[in-house]
This record gives structure tokens, sequence and C-alpha cells, in this order.
């Protein structure tokens, strides 16, 4: 009854006319952020903390939030219709959803994110009002062995399941782990792999990988290869979700929310892991011809999932940010930095010593996610309309996009040549029908599982077996095993079985 009680007062708060037109304009720059390749949620919010500095602190924090799961919505819109993620967490999206978009379906991707974000947004905020302590609890015991072997899960089913061959995907995945090692070592500071070039001691920055490997090199396979591409993959046969595009979207948005929720909550964790792994799911489960539209024609079901799982990761990703004071992403950093500005220190007291604050914020998570529907849902034709432009003026337009948001990062023109360079791999990638999604998760994961491991083996004082020993981890290496195995098995049983069946006949 207190959580109720407060979660009222903090209502009270939010619905006041000045803090409902910051949570609407912090909505709609978001949404308005996210359709922007190369700008993400958390430049977005740092360029706009200085606005906000004679603003009343709850209505800043509000504003910030909505920017926060706005630009989640907004990065659904570029994915689907021009193949260009603006940030990572949409790159599965882009998967299924341009491929949909091609075969006339845009409306209907558009709407199963959008509603697909509204209902995993609005559980997981659930889950924050009422399991937000207990929840970190339970995350905070998860040690660096778990944190690896849940990278290494993330790892295996990417590469096992996305693609023709699970060979190609497991070579795709060791590029990006490859590349993930460029830049500064964590732990001596060496420099690895950077050729001598100052621009590469931090890195490849990841969204120029993104942008690169997806929007670029789908610009230039289309005009390498597809020549004049046929006009019929602009049609628009329709706007709006069918009832049979309801029947799979509902259960791919609800075991979305529920793979996403708990890797909101772990202080480690981030949008790549559930997305993909939301994705590797639907892609499992889907049978007969639902299963044949992935990679070709476009599965709802690979839109509807990954975009319920990204945000209720970000959404439950508040959770270790309010009680712990850590941040799990770029975005959550920049947060974390505009409370401290205001001299509030998010930790296990923020609940007493800011309550007001704290449950204001929380309130108008459920706001914002109304908003952000009604926003929305009502654009979607007129979103749908850009794939009415004609192809080669849109694919000028997506490398014009594209070439401004890489070289806006860092204002660098090696970015230029690094961001081509990425989209001709891309473009060989495709030709020789290897996936580009392992690459990138690679990239993500890989120095983060390095982190992890080198501090696991230092827990265990230089022995590997501090894997098997915590029954977390354990768990997790026979999940890893499974996955690899047991598909391998089934196949083979199956095969076997329909020998015996044609030698019998």
């Amino acid at each position: 009854m207190d959580i109720f009680n407060a979660l009222m007062a903090g209502f009270a708060t939010a619905i006041t006319p000045v803090n409902l037109l910051w949570a609407l304009v912090g909505c709609a720059l978001g949404t308005a952020v996210g359709v922007l390749p190369g700008i993400g949620p958390a430049v977005a919010v740092a360029m706009l903390l200085p606005i906000t500095a004679k603003v009343d602190v709850t209505a800043s924090m509000i504003f910030f939030s909505g920017i926060y799961y706005g630009a989640m919505y907004g990065g659904s819109t570029t994915s689907i219709l021009l193949n260009t993620p603006g940030e990572t967490a949409s790159m599965v999206t882009a998967m299924e959803g341009n491929k949909m978009a091609k075969s006339g379906r845009a409306g209907a991707a558009l709407a199963t994110a959008a509603i697909g974000s509204f209902f995993a947004g609005t559980f997981a905020t659930v889950v924050v009002t009422l399991f937000a302590p207990f929840v970190a609890d339970f995350a905070v015991k998860l040690g660096p062995p778990e944190y690896f072997m849940l990278m290494v899960l993330a790892f295996t089913t990417v590469s096992a399941v996305l693609g023709q061959s699970s060979l190609r995907g497991m070579t795709a995945l060791f590029v990006g782990l490859a590349a993930g090692c460029i830049g500064m070592d964590q732990i001596s500071g060496a420099a690895r792999y950077t050729g001598g070039k100052m621009e590469l001691l931090d890195g490849i920055d990841i969204v120029l990988v993104a942008v690169g490997l997806f929007a670029v090199a789908e610009v230039l396979y289309a005009a390498i290869y597809e020549g004049k591409v046929e006009e019929s993959q602009n049609k628009l046969t329709r706007v709006h979700m069918t009832k049979r595009d309801w029947k799979r979207s509902v259960p791919a948005w609800i075991r979305g929310t529920v793979i996403g929720t708990p890797f909101g909550c772990i202080p480690a964790g981030g949008t790549e892991i559930p997305t993909f792994l939301s994705y590797a799911t639907e892609k499992k489960l889907a049978k007969g011809e639902d299963k044949a539209e992935f990679g070709k024609q476009g599965a709802i079901e690979g839109v509807a999932g990954p975009e319920a799982a990204n945000n209720a990761t970000v959404t439950a990703a508040l959770i270790p940010l309010l009680t712990l004071g850590i941040p799990t992403s770029n975005t959550t950093a920049v947060l974390l930095g505009a409370f401290q500005n205001y001299g509030i220190n998010p930790g296990p007291q923020l609940f007493t010593t800011s309550a007001a604050l704290v449950w204001a914020l929380i309130a108008s998570l459920y706001i914002g996610n109304v908003m952000l529907l009604v926003l929305n849902l009502p654009m979607v034709g007129l979103w749908v309309k850009l794939l009415k432009i004609p192809r080669p003026q849109l694919y000028a337009g997506i490398l014009i996009f594209a070439t401004v948001g890489a070289y806006g990062m860092r204002q660098s023109a090696f970015d230029l040549f690094l961001l081509y360079g990425i989209g001709v791999l891309g473009v060989i990638m495709r030709r020789f029908d290897f996936p580009t999604a392992p690459v990138v998760v690679g990239m993500i994961l890989g120095p983060l599982a390095e982190a992890q491991m080198r501090n696991a083996v230092s827990i265990g004082e230089g022995s590997w077996w501090i894997f098997l020993q915590r029954p977390m981890s354990l768990t997790l290496i026979i999940i890893v095993l499974s996955v690899l195995i047991v598909p391998r098995v089934l196949k083979r049983m199956s095969d076997a079985k329909q020998a015996r069946e044609a030698a019998a006949a």
C-alpha cells in the first residue's frame, strides 16, 4: 500500500501542466532523434542538458526520461523503412522490418513495433514500480563468471541462428570480436591493432559499424548487383495490422518482454543481448510458412519480439540506475550526470532522500508510454509514405544521412573512410551470404566479455574452474552446450528417420 500511495503522489506531481508539457516535448524530441541515424538518445540528452539548467529538477528528469524512451521508439522507424538503424538496439528490427517494408507491409511493421514497445515499456515500468529494490538485490549477486557466460550464450545463439550456415555465423562473429579488440587494452592501456592510427586508439564506434554494415552496404549492394530496382519493392499494400498479424505479434510481445525485463535489471546489461536472444527465440519457435518468411518477405515476429525486448530492457535499466547508481548504457550514464548536476546521487538511499522526485519520474514513465503510442500510431501512414520516394533519391538520402551522422560524431574525415570501408565489407558479406548481425554483436560484447572473463579468472586466482564452481555460471554453460548440441542431434535423428522411411518405402 505504501508503494501505491507513493505512486499516486508521483502521478499528482507528474500530471501538473508544466510537467506534462515537458514530458510531451521530451517524447516528441526523443522520437525525432530516434528517426535520425547516427544521433542516439545519449547524444540528445547530453546536448540538451544546458537547456534545463534553470528548470525544476523534477521537470528536467521527466524531460530527459521522455527523450530516453522516445528515442527507442523512433529508432525502429528508420530501421524498418530505410534499413538504417540509428541505435544498436534497432539493428535486429532492421533485419526483418525492412524486408516487411519491401514486401508492402511497412505499416504492419511500424504498428507492431509501436504497440509492442508500449506493452513492454508499461510492463517493465510496473516491474520498476513494484520490485526495484528486490530485483536490484538479486542482480548485484551476479558476478563476472555469470556475466561472461551470459555473453557467451548471446554469441552462441546469434551465431548459430542467424544466416544459413553456423560456420558462416561463427566466422562473422569472430570478425566482430577481432574488430572489438582494436584500441587501447582496458587493463594494461596498451594500443592493440591500431596500425599506428591515433583515430583508432578509442576503438571503432559501434554506431559507425551499424550504419556502415546496414545502411551503406544496402545502398552499395543495390547499386552493384541489383541494377535497376523494380518499383514493386516500393509497393504499399496496407498500413494496419491484420488479425493474423495480431495473432503472431501478441505472443512475440509477451516473450520479448519476459526476455528483456531481467536484462534491464542486471547492472552490466544492455539492449543487444536481449534483442538478439528474442530474435533467435522467435526464429526457433516459428513454424511452416511463418518460418519461411524470416530473412525473405520479413516475419512480423522478428519485429514484435525484439522491439518489445528492447523497450522492456531500457525501461527496466532504470532499476540499477536509481537503486544502485549504476548506469548500464551511454544514455543512463548521461542521465546519471544529469542527476548529479542537481546534487542528487542515485543509490540505495534515493528512495528515501528524494522520494517525491523518484515517484514522479516513475509515474511519468506510464504517462510517456501512452503519449508515445498516441504520437506514433497516427503517424504510421505518414512514415510509410517515405516508401513512395523513388529508389535512387531514397538511396541518395540514406547515404547523405549516414555520411552526415558518421561525420557528426567526431568531426573526423577518417571516420568517413572507415564508414565506407565497412560498407564494402557489408557488400562482400551479403554477396557470399555471411550474416552481418554477429559482427556487431561481437564488436559490442567482445570487449565486455574479455573484461568479465579476466575479472572472473582473477576471482578464481588464475583457475578456470571458477566457471564450474558457481551454480548460475554452470547452468549457463549447460544452456550454451544445449544450444550448440541439441539442434544437431535432433536434425540427425530426423534425417535418420527419413532415411529409414525412404528405405522401407
